[in-house]
């Protein structure tokens, strides 16, 4: 009687995480990846990665150095400039940076996901988005990627997108930093 319960009890555990996996590979949302190089010294290591619908709104911050979402912002104003302009940083509480910052990592790949919610919770509308991903290299010396994905157009699986990246500053020493950015989005 115990085995059969205990087949039981597995056979259902094994449909629901079955189910659960399938719904999770069909809903729309977002994945960057990248390489950090982990840099030594003062004033380097930042960076932020969010989502903004199309016209510039921001719609969800997936990552923030918790240096500067701490109030590093107001020590180094160099220090991620475009993300804490966007997210309004100074008047979060901190619940909310508490829920998207974290320590700097070590080196190797990363992997950060957007669930296809905006901040409160609720779902995205269908529509063109722009993922950022900015650094801070060291001082002034910064990189920005983004990429514009669509969400619910009814295309099946997933999509690369195009990435694009512009630095700013006069010191290449760092740019090694961020490096194999990948961005894929599901429809």
């Amino acid at each position: 009687m115990k085995k059969a319960g205990f087949l039981l009890l597995f056979s259902l555990v094994f449909s629901l995480s079955a189910l659960v996996s399938q719904s999770n590979m069909s809903s729309s949302g977002a994945e960057i990846s990248f390489t950090f190089n982990r840099q030594r010294g003062f004033s380097s290591n930042q960076f932020a990665i969010w989502i903004e619908d199309i016209q510039g709104n921001l719609v969800k911050t997936l990552y923030a150095a918790k240096f500067t979402a701490t109030g590093g912002w107001e020590r180094r104003a160099q220090s991620i400039p475009l993300w804490v302009q966007k997210s309004g940083v100074s008047a979060l509480n901190k619940r909310d940076i508490d829920a998207i910052t974290g320590a700097t990592p070590r080196t190797g790949t990363l992997n950060y996901s957007w669930d296809g919610l905006d901040k409160n919770g609720n779902p995205a509308a269908a529509g063109e988005y722009h993922i950022f991903l900015e650094a801070t290299l060291r001082e002034d010396n910064r990189v920005l990627y983004s990429a514009v994905f669509t969400l619910g157009s009814g295309v099946a699986g997933a999509v690369n997108a195009e990435v694009k990246s512009v630095y700013f500053g006069t010191s290449t020493k760092e740019c090694g930093m961020i490096d194999n950015v990948r961005i894929v989005y599901r429809q």
